[in-house]
């Protein structure tokens, strides 16, 4: 039998970075995607399959499965949906096309790939479609509200998607970190100095005091609870590996303790917990 295949987004740094070189040392054929050409000349020169696949282009995902199953001869075993970025801001500072353009990369292209590769696992008789959703995910935090509402958005769908297959022989499956060491914090200052203007804002002391300071803080770890890349990679394993996955997978001891939460406090008590964070 030929390796199996695995088409994972996201994977110039962080997570899809250590998941695209974890699988491939264990056997996996890896399609490393990534949005820049360049990341996909560093993964190559590292040893690893790569080509462009920029969630915010419907052209680019068509392209990128069409080079995927010309590579495979139409087969895939596996699909980890982990590119994503955040804006960070209050919800009232975050203007309309802000929300459009996060939307379109954290959950329309999520669900654009997935329908363009269901149809080969349907035909294949198998399949594995993971997502990469957040502790963010199923709770919301202060200033986080565009990252938060494509997560509770993607986890909806993705449960949806779960149900519709339930019969099938495709597993759907969420993957749901706390906070990992990577570099979305870094890359989301970009996009709060696009979309957010936050001089003119009602609340200007709470960036000056408090999102500012974090955001653009230079310590590599600054949430409880942080855990690095790896610890993402082996749940996926477990999640690609297992003859019968888990629907979801909660990663870092922040999500644990917030499932928790969620199940055994009223909504004002978890209100009151989360100012504290």
């Amino acid at each position: 039998m030929g390796k199996k295949t695995i088409l994972i987004t996201g994977c110039s740094s962080g997570i899809g970075y250590d998941v695209a070189h974890t699988l491939s040392k264990k056997g996996w054929r890896v399609f490393a995607t990534c949005r820049s050409e360049i990341d996909c000349d560093r993964l190559r020169n590292e040893g690893l399959e790569s080509f462009i696949l920029d969630y915010s282009s419907e052209e680019s995902i068509q392209a990128a499965v069409d080079e995927t199953l010309k590579r495979t001869k139409g087969t895939l075993d596996a699909v980890y949906n982990n590119g994503a970025y955040a804006i960070p801001g209050l919800v009232q500072d975050i203007p309309r096309n802000a929300y459009r353009a996060i939307f379109e990369v954290n959950l329309f292209g999520y669900f654009d790939l997935i329908n363009k590769i269901l149809p080969i696992m349907h035909d294949q008789g198998h399949g594995r479609i993971i997502n990469c959703s957040s502790i963010l995910g199923f709770t919301a935090i202060k200033a986080r509200g565009a990252y938060n509402a494509t997560k509770f958005a993607m986890e909806g769908l993705t449960d949806t998607l779960r149900l519709e297959l339930r019969n099938s022989p495709i597993k759907i499956i969420l993957i749901e970190p706390g906070p990992i060491t990577a570099n979305i914090r870094i890359n989301s200052q970009k996009h709060f100095e696009h979309w957010v203007n936050w001089k003119t804002s009602k609340n200007i002391t709470f960036y000056e005091k408090k999102l500012i300071p974090r955001l653009y803080s230079k310590k590599n770890s600054l949430d409880f609870g942080e855990l690095p890349p790896a610890a993402v990679t082996k749940k996926i394993i477990h999640a690609l590996e297992s003859k019968n996955p888990c629907p979801r997978y909660y990663v870092t001891l922040p999500t644990y303790m917030f499932g928790m939460f969620n199940r055994l406090f009223s909504t004002r008590i978890l209100d009151w917990i989360k100012t504290k964070i």
